[in-house]
């Protein structure tokens, strides 16, 4: 996947911002809030329509105003692709080449993108909610029918708790309709599993040798946590025993306590937990392999590379990780870094970039690489 063009219009800081970005490495650069992060924030947005930082889409409008746009151009072949996502009052409207797209799984199906960025942190020191968050995200870019199982799943998951409410309250319901009711839900989650297991195997079977490579130590996965026994032959029975048992328990709270969403994972190394047990240089280096082994997930998966943001990274790191990072991101990639000095970026690499200064919500200069 390659960007061509990227316009924002009302976004974050910028009234009007047309950027052109080359195949290759392209560096963002300037002092701090002068907006060089809300450009990679735009791209993220317009690609997978929501924002890796905040919940509230409409805190994406520039103040004052009443709407955004965003529109890209993406190399396709025989012509090439023109997203537009368009955010007001009345919610966000997405078009694809100037057709209107009602479902979210069409907009995005085509969309690979992984993005570094210093707050990844939290998807170890973070809650379940941040790292069920990031993957939903991810799993919606690399397997075609996840992102309609998670809105389904969420549609009868709000259905459910209602119902469950309901009961608790005395309310006259129809108990049928909530198990079937349940018996969707459970469908749906076995979906959703399914993926999800699928995903943290495929992960685990490369993550191992990047860690070593880039840290020296061995015996470094990540684990899935389901809320759920998944080794059972018969997952949708189990779930059904489960939901029986807490029937009580979830009547007396008003809401579903088991299913995908109330799934985590973790980091281990060794099998210690980092989040607990690791040191800052440990999961900082346990980020850096995750998002490596996505790259080539995304490649195996999806048959091409993604493009690759990369957000203040390398202040975060000493030359050693940098170059190790530097040596998974070949020429083949687009890459766009974001960067207040360009002495944290190694020479070889300012060379080929295409060089972007930014200043007050301004493009102030342009360098073209070689």
């Amino acid at each position: 996947m390659i960007i061509k063009k990227l316009n924002l219009t009302n976004f974050r800081n910028y009234d009007n911002l047309e950027i052109e970005f080359n195949k290759k490495i392209n560096i963002i650069y300037g002092n701090n809030a002068q907006g060089k992060t809300n450009i990679l924030e735009g791209i993220f947005v317009l690609c997978l329509t929501k924002s890796h930082r905040l919940y509230v889409d409409s805190n994406l409008i520039k103040h004052n105003q009443e709407f955004t746009n965003l529109i890209g151009i993406f190399e396709n072949k025989p012509i090439d692709d023109v997203k537009k996502l368009s955010i007001d009052n009345s919610g966000k409207k997405l078009e694809l080449n100037n057709n209107r797209v009602k479902k979210i799984n069409d907009y995005i199906i085509n969309s690979n993108i992984i993005i570094f960025y210093p707050e990844d942190l939290n998807l170890i020191k973070g809650s379940p909610q941040e790292r069920r968050r990031y993957l939903n995200v991810e799993l919606s870019q690399l397997y075609n029918n996840y992102i309609i199982y998670q809105n389904d799943y969420n549609k009868l998951l709000k259905m459910r708790n209602d119902y469950l409410k309901k009961i608790k309250f005395n309310e006259n319901i129809d108990l049928n309709y909530f198990s079937i009711l349940t018996n969707y839900l459970i469908q749906r989650s076995v979906s959703i599993y399914e993926i999800r297991k699928k995903y943290f195997e495929d992960l685990n079977k490369i993550i191992g040798d990047i860690y070593y490579e880039i840290s020296g130590y061995k015996d470094f996965k990540l684990i899935y946590k389901p809320s759920v026994n998944l080794d059972s032959n018969d997952v949708q029975k189990t779930m059904l025993e489960e939901f029986k048992k807490r029937y009580n328990d979830e009547v007396r709270l008003g809401t579903t306590v088991i299913g995908p969403h109330k799934d985590d994972y973790y980091f281990t190394l060794d099998n210690n937990n980092l989040k607990e047990n690791g040191s800052q240089g440990q999961q900082r280096m346990s980020i850096i392999a995750y998002k490596l082994a996505e790259i080539s997930l995304f490649k195996d998966i999806k048959g091409e590379k993604p493009i690759l943001l990369l957000d203040d990274v390398f202040s975060e790191l000493d030359d050693i990780k940098k170059n190790l990072l530097l040596k998974y991101i070949d020429d083949d990639f687009q890459v766009i870094i974001t960067t207040t000095d360009l002495k944290n970026i190694n020479e070889n690499i300012l060379k080929k970039a295409k060089l972007i200064k930014i200043f007050d919500g301004k493009i102030e200069e342009v360098q073209n690489g070689e």
